[in-house]
């Protein structure tokens, strides 16, 4: 098992930097390897990946999040990957952002890749890259405040969950669209 731990610091408020962790189908703009990410529903992503032309699709579920603290995933299906992003606030203006992510290389590429340390160096770049997006921009893309323990939404009403994981006109479950 592969295992990946990176940190780095933003320049935004923990508020800022937590929402747009949460708007997903962004990661490729700011990841690279990560061609796409469909938010299915609140717990459930769909990725797809191309890291050194190695593709792979995953279905990832949401296990945790808690606004402003933590999200934390892992794959339901044949791959094996999960993590866990924590956010800590350094100040009114500044947030640590953790990373721990752990996966399971299938072939002899990505062992090797595993191997000689090039998976860090590829998140660590990510990081960078987030940082640079989200304080180039100053503000979040989209926000999802709403919380999720084993898996599963935790209805607390509206004030604690405001926001939706979709932005504006997205299809979502049922074939409505958001407003």
């Amino acid at each position: 098992m592969a295992t990946i731990d990176e940190t780095i610091d933003v320049d935004v408020p923990v508020r800022t930097a937590y929402d747009q962790w949460t708007q997903f189908e962004e990661f490729p703009h700011f990841m690279d390897g990560v061609k796409e990410v469909k938010q299915i529903s609140d717990t459930l992503t769909r990725w797809v990946t191309d890291i050194q032309g190695v593709e792979r699709e995953f279905d990832a579920a949401i296990r945790e999040q808690q606004p402003d603290v933590v999200v934390a995933w892992s794959s339901i299906d044949g791959t094996t990957h999960s993590g866990r992003v924590t956010f800590e606030p350094l100040g009114p203006g500044s947030t640590r952002i953790t990373t721990h992510i752990e996966w399971e290389p299938g072939s002899f590429k990505e062992k090797i890749g595993a191997a000689v340390g090039a998976d860090d160096r590829q998140v660590k770049k990510d990081l960078h890259r987030f940082k640079e997006f989200i304080e180039s921009r100053r503000t979040e893309t989209g926000a999802w405040r709403g919380e999720v323990e084993g898996g599963t939404p935790v209805d607390r009403g509206t004030a604690a969950t405001g926001g939706t994981a979709f932005p504006a006109g997205t299809p979502v479950e049922g074939g409505t669209t958001t407003p």
